[in-house]
């Protein structure tokens, strides 16, 4: 695929940090107010407390873990470093946001809104991310073992060294995210398969796969760059068909 064909970013911007507006610093009690306000507002079904928004906060190094954030806002946030464990993430906003080495293990990110954030080296192992948005999300060197990502949107995401270990990608839309992964890293049979039911590898950008992805459940998948490689990949399981 040529430069000119890939997906553009929308949120390349965001790389700019001389255009980005300045965090915003919350003390711990304002965080420890905002956060028992969302709970009330989560707890009476929208009747009391309201929505945490924690937008452009800087919030790296948090203890988030196992709380209940659903819908809470954090675009363009600082989290690097946070810890986000078990917690509660179901359509929350974190568009833009900077969660370089954030731990969202075992977290709910179900319909989430993830474009554009950075989430280089981050941890989001057996993480449910189903539905949802994470268009040109920067994710190299990420840990996504055991990760579901059904129907997540995937698109132009950079995945380059990102550990994809027995995750769920069925339906997932991958168009443009350029894939260039080691042996280690995607579906070694010792490891556990990768489902790709339905995956539409349009832009598998590398040159071939390296690693043994004959493991691989390919059922139904389709690629317009079935050229790149030189050699059938898998044997697709009895019944299903593929789509050229």
């Amino acid at each position: 695929m040529s430069d000119s064909d890939r997906p553009r970013s929308p949120f390349a911007g965001m790389a700019d940090f001389s255009t980005r507006p300045p965090v915003r610093v919350l003390s711990h009690d304002e965080i420890k107010q905002m956060l028992a306000a969302h709970r009330l507002y989560l707890e009476t079904e929208w009747r009391q407390g309201h929505r945490a928004n924690f937008a452009l906060a800087d919030l790296s190094g948090q203890d988030f873990s196992g709380l209940n954030l659903r819908g809470v806002k954090m675009d363009r946030a600082v989290l690097r470093g946070a810890d986000f464990t078990g917690a509660h993430l179901q359509r929350a906003n974190l568009i833009g946001a900077i969660s370089q080495e954030a731990r969202f293990d075992r977290a709910d990110l179900s319909g989430a809104r993830l474009s554009g954030g950075n989430l280089v080296s981050a941890s989001l192992d057996n993480v449910c991310l189903a539905k949802a948005d994470m268009e040109f999300a920067l994710m190299a060197k990420a840990l996504l073992r055991g990760a579901c990502l059904h129907e997540a949107d995937m698109s132009g995401a950079q995945l380059d060294s990102a550990v994809l270990t027995r995750v769920d990608l069925r339906k997932a839309n991958l168009r443009g995210a350029p894939l260039q992964m080691g042996s280690r890293e995607v579906c070694a049979p010792e490891h556990g398969a990768v489902h790709l039911h339905g995956w539409a590898a349009r832009s598998w950008s590398g040159p071939r796969c390296v690693a043994p992805i004959c493991a691989a459940r390919i059922c139904a998948w389709q690629s317009s760059t079935a050229r790149t490689f030189p050699t059938p990949i898998c044997t697709a399981p009895k019944g299903s068909r593929r789509l050229s």
